[in-house]
Parts: C-alpha cells; structure tokens; sequence
C-alpha cells in the first residue's frame, strides 16, 4: 500500500495526497450517521490526473471511492472504515470549459458547485435550473451521479433531464469523451444514461455538457392554505390545466414540518401557519412579461379558492417575498435536525395514489409506535415526499431510532411499494439502502444492473458496496 500511495503522488502531486490530520471533511456523511476512515485522500485536478489514479489504484487492487460536495444522504460517498480504500475528491476540478449560446448548452468539470454553474449560466444570459438545497456546496458531478432532482423537476426534470453529454474515466483508467452537446444522436446504447444516477458504481464522471434554456422575462411565487393532500393534488391539477409549462414548481408542506420552523427559526414568518393542515408553495415562470404572469397566478387562485383546494393564499410582491417563502420550504430539513435525530425517507409515489399512501401509512405508524410525529413535505409536483419520521415528544432521539428505525423503514416502505412507488425519489441507494433494494426491486432487474456492474467494473473497485451487492 506504501507503494500505492507514492504512485498516487506522482499522479498528481504530494500536497494533494492526504493521509494524516484532520480528514473528517472528506470521511464524515453530512448527516454524521456514519464515519469511515480512508487510505488517502486523493484530490485530483484534471481528467489525465483521474485517470492516472484509477490505473494505479486498479493496479494495485484498491477500492476507489468517488466524492463531489459529500453532501449526499444515503451514505454514498464515503469510504468504508477499513482504512483500504482511497477517496477521489473531484472539488478540485472546477473549470466551466465552455458555453455554447446557440446550441444552449455549458460544458464544466465535475467539481463546479451547483450554484457557481447557475451563475456561470445566469452571467451568460441564460438559466440552468436544476435547483436544490444544497446547491451553494453540491457538486453538478455528485449531481449527475445520483441524478438529483430538486425543486423545478415538474418543468424541467431531473439531472437526467438536464445533461446531453459526459466525460467519464472507466474502471480500467479508460477515458471516454461523450461530451458533444448533441440533442439527437441515436447510434447504439446510451452510455450517457447508464452513468447518470450510478452513483459511482460504474465509472467516475469528470465533466458534463448541461442544457441551457432562455431566462425567464418573470417568477413569480405563491403560498396557498389547503385542507387536505387530497385538495393539494387537486390544486396542482388546477394549477397544471391554468399554467400548463409556467408551471415550474409546486411543494407540499405538513403543518408539523412547518412548525418546526417556527419552533427553532422564529425570524422566518410562516404564512397561515395555524390555519391549515398544508401548506403549498407555488412557481411559476413566464417568457412573456411580469404582467402577464402576476394575471395567470391570480386567476389561478382565485380559482382554486372556489373550488375549495385552497382556503387562502397569498402572491410574493418582489423577489425579496419570494426568496423568503422559499426559504421557509428549505429550511425544513435543517428544523428537523435541531428537532432531533429522525428517520428520513426520500420516497416517490405516483401523484393519484399519495393521499392514499399517506392516509394509510400515517395510521399504520401512529398505531404501531402511538405519539410518532410526521415530518411530510417535498415536491408533490413530480410526486416526491420526504416522510420523515421524529420521536414522539419527550423521547430521546437516539434512543428512539436504537428501537425502531428499521421496524418503521419497513413499514413505510412496504406502503411504498404497496402504492406502487420507489424508496429512493432523489437521493439514491448509496450503502444506506442498498441491504433494502433487493426486497423492492424485481430480481431481473437487480440481475441486469449486477450484469452490467460485472461488466464494467470486473474487479470490483468502484464505489464497492453501494447501489447493488454482490
């Protein structure tokens, strides 16, 4: 291993191979549940530097664990705590190499920041709008190897969505070039979606060509009181029929998600905060003029308080109301952290059946475990919720999940299924899940993505131990 490490050097310099001091930034998960310890921490600068690593490391045999923003939440991006295996940090690699206005597309290395690729696309002009909480610290190569999704999903789509092209080095060192920002280009299998969502299981991604689309002429935001899912799916019919492809996004918010933040952030000011079982945060975008966006919204609400979907609502005046109701959305997560240790679940269930799902699981949990609170909120849009789970009040939070945060991981998830939904919307299978995937993925299809993983990765050396076993 000594010698590995003095390769690792040479490809790419002593002062960025870290194997001494403090390396909780690089082997801690954000949500500290879990703690591994690498070999090296390996921070490459270019793609060459990439693909000299993976050649020494496959070499040698040693298992190599990609790393963007480690931002994730399912235990994906960092190493084991077998001390064997060797960190790649893509954070170096962080040039936007290009942006094509005509074609509307950017090209930038995996290392950019999701924000700095906004900026990089706004300064031109032009949006990218994939849109998340942790954009101002993820990586868009993390991005693409979970295939991300976020907050405009509903009109844009996933990361997915928003790629036309990769650049990605093998397991054996190999690089491949798929860069080209084409639209259409049917000649054989597309590997560009094979890599997209692989969290680093097949191949490391070390740049990416986005899609571009014009700015918008206006966004506008709204907060609708409703009184039940079942009225918030009807308002996002209403609202889908109103605004067809203006409408970029539309998020669901349980009264006691919303009162965490009251709770632990009483600077923000919640709107209806007592009056309704939900809340629901509404945008919408428009090529048009202000004018004739602020018209479609408001009819749009208007509408949806006769129809009874809504009980009250209210439109940001300015940019500055609109980033503060957003901000009480994004500031759920970080509420119910300070609530307490919770069991998160990052779910997709199709949009008819999640009254039904959560009608039917809220009951089940509050029979099995009485007094369990339910963090339920997400983007109802693309039918996406974080049903997250907190201790009954008074209980202590790690005591709490000791005892039951498998028993309640099954039951959600075997409602999941039951609905005919996904337990990983967004956030992947990484290690966190990937023990569960097999009783909820149909065996064939577990049994083509261990074909494909044999077949791209034989030695085993990438990312081993997450997304699919054995």
């Amino acid at each position: 291993m000594t010698d590995l490490i003095d390769q690792l050097r040479d490809c790419v310099g002593a002062d960025h191979v870290l194997t001494e001091g403090d390396l909780t930034a690089w082997e801690q998960d954000w949500r500290k549940r879990a703690r591994g310890k690498a070999r090296a921490v390996v921070r490459p600068s270019s793609t060459a530097e990439v693909a000299a690593v993976v050649r020494a490391c496959a070499a040698a045999g040693a298992a190599l664990v990609p790393q963007g923003g480690n931002t994730g939440l399912v235990v994906g991006g960092i190493p084991d705590a077998s001390g064997t295996q060797v960190l790649l940090s893509l954070q170096r690699m962080q040039a936007v190499r290009g942006i094509d206005r005509e074609n509307l597309t950017m090209t930038v290395e995996a290392g950019c920041v999701l924000q700095s690729v906004q900026d990089a696309a706004e300064a031109a002009g032009l949006l990218f709008p994939l849109s998340l909480a942790a954009e101002g610290s993820c990586t868009i190569g993390g991005n693409l190897a979970t295939n991300a999704g976020g907050t405009q999903v509903l009109r844009y789509g996933n990361a997915r969505d928003l790629c036309l092209g990769l650049e990605v080095v093998t397991a054996q060192g190999e690089v491949w070039d798929g860069l080209a920002g084409l639209r259409k280009d049917n000649t054989g299998y597309d590997l560009r979606d094979l890599y997209i969502g692989s969290e680093g299981t097949l191949g490391i991604i070390t740049a990416a060509t986005l899609k571009l689309y014009p700015l918008p002429a206006a966004t506008l935001t709204a907060w609708a009181a409703v009184p039940s899912m079942e009225a918030a799916v009807r308002l996002l019919g209403l609202a889908q029929a109103r605004l067809a492809s203006s409408l970029t996004g539309f998020e669901v918010m349980g009264q006691f998600a919303l009162s965490l933040v009251v709770r632990h952030m009483p600077q923000l000011r919640v709107p209806f905060a007592d009056a309704s079982p939900w809340g629901v945060l509404l945008e919408a975008s428009d090529h048009e003029s202000e004018a004739h966006a602020r018209a479609g919204f408001e009819a749009l609400l208007e509408a949806a308080l006769e129809d009874g979907c809504a009980t009250d609502a209210v439109v940001a005046e300015n940019i500055a109301q609109a980033r503060a109701l957003w901000h009480v959305r994004e500031s759920i997560p970080l509420a119910q952290a300070q609530e307490g240790l919770n069991v998160k679940h990052d779910i997709s269930v199709p949009i008819s059946r999640i009254p039904a799902f959560c009608a039917t699981t809220d009951a089940i949990l509050q029979r099995e475990i009485p007094g369990v609170r339910l963090v339920n909120f997400g983007h109802l849009g693309d039918g996406n919720l974080h049903y997250n789970v907190q201790a009954p009040a008074g209980d202590a939070a790690p005591a709490f999940l000791a005892r039951h945060e498998d028993v309640v991981n099954r039951l959600v998830y075997d409602q999941v299924h039951a609905h005919g939904g996904s337990i990983s919307a967004e956030h992947g299978v990484g290690e966190l899940k990937a023990a569960t995937l097999p009783k909820y993925k149909s065996p064939v299809a577990l049994g083509l993505m261990q074909a494909v993983k044999r077949a791209l990765d034989p030695q085993g050396i990438l990312n081993p131990g997450r997304v699919v076993q054995g």
